[in-house]
């Protein structure tokens, strides 16, 4: 496949150049701050992938739960696969404020992981990379809010400290094995 001005080809030619692990699945993370687009991004590039997809929106433990969220990637999926284990994550209710029913993560050769703290350095070992997308913050915010309203309106700003302290410590920016500006066009 030849790279394409859509961000989707642009992220499948991409992950297709990266060193495979050995005997492991190939995982990418698509990083970005709350509305810059990664699910839109991410479903499209496990479409082309035919990947499994995860977002960590499911694994977060509310809106305080970031780091617990990067922890439950590492701890009960990366490891399990890179270790050739079956991986089994719990989802996080958002109402309930618990976390709720286990899915496993399905066999094949790729796996998509999207959100904040898919691309933190203690995954660095289990991801073949991650992708950054980058929006400014007006559009991002709209664009959340947009998508999910009310629910989302009084957390903003709490998740926006949470995203600011993680990509400070992490040094996404830097590490990010691709970067996507905000001017790119819908998968």
């Amino acid at each position: 496949m030849e790279p394409t001005d859509r961000p989707a080809d642009r992220v499948v030619a991409w992950a297709r150049g990266l060193p495979v692990p050995p005997g492991r699945r190939r995982v990418i993370a698509i990083e970005g701050r709350s509305g810059s687009g990664k699910t839109t991004l991410a479903v499209a590039v496990a479409e082309r992938l035919g990947a499994a997809l995860i977002s960590m929106d499911d694994l977060y433990a509310g809106w305080d739960g970031l780091a617990e969220g990067v922890a439950a990637l590492r701890d009960r999926v990366l490891v399990p696969l890179a270790e050739g284990r079956p991986a089994v994550w719990q989802r996080w209710d958002w109402e309930a404020g618990a976390y709720a029913e286990e899915h496993r993560v399905p066999d094949g050769e790729w796996l998509v992981v999207e959100g904040v703290g898919s691309g933190g350095r203690v995954l660095s070992a289990y991801i073949c990379g991650f992708v950054l997308l980058e929006c400014p913050v007006a559009v991002r915010k709209r664009r959340a809010l947009a998508r999910d309203g009310d629910l989302y309106a009084p957390h903003w700003e709490r998740w926006a400290a949470h995203e600011d302290a993680f990509y400070a410590a992490e040094a996404i920016r830097e590490r990010a094995g691709l970067i996507i500006n905000q001017g790119w066009t819908p998968p």
